[in-house]
């Protein structure tokens, strides 16, 4: 389980996440939502070890992230898709795909077993192999981008958010790629804006507001036939 404890993280001076508490369970998708600047993003770069954390702790099972240097927290199991992809565009698709299979160091034979699995989830990147990752469309893009976090075999994801800029197709696919994630049993830590993508995949929504955790709530309980249904998430 990834356990996030009052954790207080921030940009030199400026204290953006204050007391944060959160913790996701294998399989579990969890979203997190708020307004501009409230932190959500914030948090996916304090697990990954890119916001120094200045109080509270990361931790996954019994290892804690927060003491290790950035680049050794994806060899503990955690991957990031950062908003915006930030591929690298001169690269081809195969070798993007290969900066995710370095993180682990496994042997060639499991490493192309775990490359095989991305690309069973995205079958139109085995199509652009060759091609330039500056070149693909938005969509495909995006698909890179989770495939290349997922080729660092995590057990969880973090994903910054993946529908944004994209056509309900592949809004659709992304959708289907976490559900199938999910009976794989890894655990995803979702930022989303849009509200239907988010009743559509996650177990539970976690409101953020001025770096700390307002509300909790399944998501069935946010869904529009709810009974108490909150009229500030519709907006």
């Amino acid at each position: 389980m990834l356990t996030v404890s009052n954790l207080d993280a921030g940009y030199g001076p400026i204290r953006v996440l204050r007391g944060l508490s959160l913790a996701v369970a294998p399989g579990e998708v969890l979203c997190l939502m708020g307004r501009n600047g409230a932190g959500k993003s914030t948090t996916l770069k304090a697990i990954m070890g890119l916001v120094p954390a200045t109080a509270g702790s990361v931790s996954l099972d019994a290892t804690r992230l927060d003491t290790l240097p950035a680049h050794d927290v994806p060899r503990h199991g955690v991957a990031w898709v950062p908003q915006g992809r930030r591929l690298f565009a001169e690269l081809t698709v195969a070798e993007n795909l290969e900066i995710g299979l370095l993180t682990r160091r496994h042997a060639a034979e499991i490493r192309n077993a775990t490359r095989e699995r991305a690309l069973a989830l995205f079958p139109r990147l085995r199509e652009r192999l060759a091609q330039t990752s500056g070149t693909l469309s938005g969509g495909e893009q995006q698909q890179l981008a989770i495939a290349r976090a997922l080729c660092t075999d995590p057990r969880v994801l973090l994903l910054d958010e993946p529908t944004e800029g994209l056509q309900p197709s592949m809004i659709a696919l992304i959708r289907d790629t976490i559900a199938t994630l999910r009976s794989q049993g890894v655990a995803t830590l979702l930022v989303e804006q849009r509200v239907d993508a988010a009743l559509a995949v996650a177990d539970r929504i976690v409101f953020i507001a001025n770096g700390a955790v307002a509300e909790t709530l399944p998501t069935a309980a946010l869904r529009p036939d709810a009974p108490q249904f909150p009229a500030h998430v519709g907006g």
